[in-house]
């Protein structure tokens, strides 16, 4: 007989722990697509063939098929196209498994808050992590990565060590401290006491941070400057100005000692943005952070602020 399947089947799955774990359907424009179908663009999606997702979901190849066909014809559009002897899902295929993975991720019951963002943001945020009362999983990237992830709906918080990603995409951000830059130097570098003594230096930059305040600052004197390299971390950064003879940059004070020279001009704040409405506990954090926490911020080398909110 053939293997049939009943596409509308409610079908659970029971942990080892007895607890029903119910699985997600979406309606996109009108149309309703059960979880099977995700499961399948899921597995078409890393397997490239059509035979062995049939396999992994355990169907027969013409149920697959259907599932495929069924799909295509309420959108009237392709959603898996031909590779050589494999298949590949369309970019209207991987449109909609984005939207799957979006509303799957904020529908897992996750007890720790999900922070992902700037290494010194982050870098704060781990080291009085123990001191939350709140569970956390905190991970350091660069801004603009972390963005990318807030984007498709994976974290709970994005953190930022410069709010001008905040202002550039319309994001309502908390700020939780003030930070500045300093000035790091070669060890055999000379001896910098004006901002005139800044002309000509070669700089190590890095992306995502608040150099964006120095660079600016440096033009407007009419100060001449080449960065010769971007890097993603200001660890990074400094470990290769401290092993040359002439590169320069500027660093977050919090966590670097050196020249203060432009402490006024690169003062700026770090950042959080709630990215997930579904957890109290989130609110609550960014909350505590704002008021009980500052004291801890405090400690950490940054500068507390009074409860201040933009937007």
């Amino acid at each position: 007989m053939p293997n049939l399947e009943n596409e509308n089947h409610d079908e659970r799955f029971i942990d080892n722990k007895n607890i029903i774990k119910p699985e997600i359907g979406i309606e996109i424009d009108g149309i309703s697509f059960n979880y099977k179908f995700f499961k399948t663009l899921e597995s078409l999606s890393k397997t490239y063939s059509q035979r062995k997702t049939a396999k992994e979901l355990k169907v027969s190849h013409s149920v697959l098929n259907r599932r495929i066909k069924n799909a295509e014809d309420k959108l009237q559009e392709k959603l898996v196209v031909t590779i050589g002897s494999g298949s590949e899902l369309s970019e209207k295929g991987y449109e909609l498994l984005d939207i799957y993975y979006k509303y799957k991720n904020r529908l897992e019951d996750r007890e720790e808050i999900i922070i992902v963002g700037g290494h010194i943001i982050t870098g704060l945020l781990q080291a009085i992590s123990y001191d939350l009362p709140f569970k956390t999983l905190v991970y350091s990237s660069d801004d603009e990565s972390a963005y990318e992830l807030a984007k498709q709906n994976l974290i709970d918080i994005l953190a930022l060590d410069d709010p001008l990603l905040a202002f550039e995409n319309d994001l309502n951000f908390t700020a939780i401290a003030y930070d500045h830059l300093v000035l790091i130097s070669p060890n055999n570098g000379k001896t910098i006491e004006k901002i005139e003594d800044l002309e000509g230096l070669k700089f190590i930059g890095v992306k995502g941070s608040a150099q964006r305040l120095a660079w600016s600052t440096l033009r407007q004197e009419n100060i001449s400057f080449t960065i010769e390299r971007e890097l993603k971390s200001q660890f990074d950064a400094f470990k290769i100005v401290k092993n040359s003879d002439e590169y320069y940059t500027f660093l977050n004070a919090s966590y670097f000692n050196g020249n203060e020279i432009l402490k006024n001009e690169t003062r700026h704040v770090i950042s959080l943005v709630q990215c997930n409405d579904t957890k109290e506990d989130i609110y609550n954090l960014i909350e505590y952070l704002l008021f009980d926490g500052q004291s801890k911020i405090g400690e950490q080398g940054f500068i507390p602020m009074k409860p201040w909110k933009t937007r």
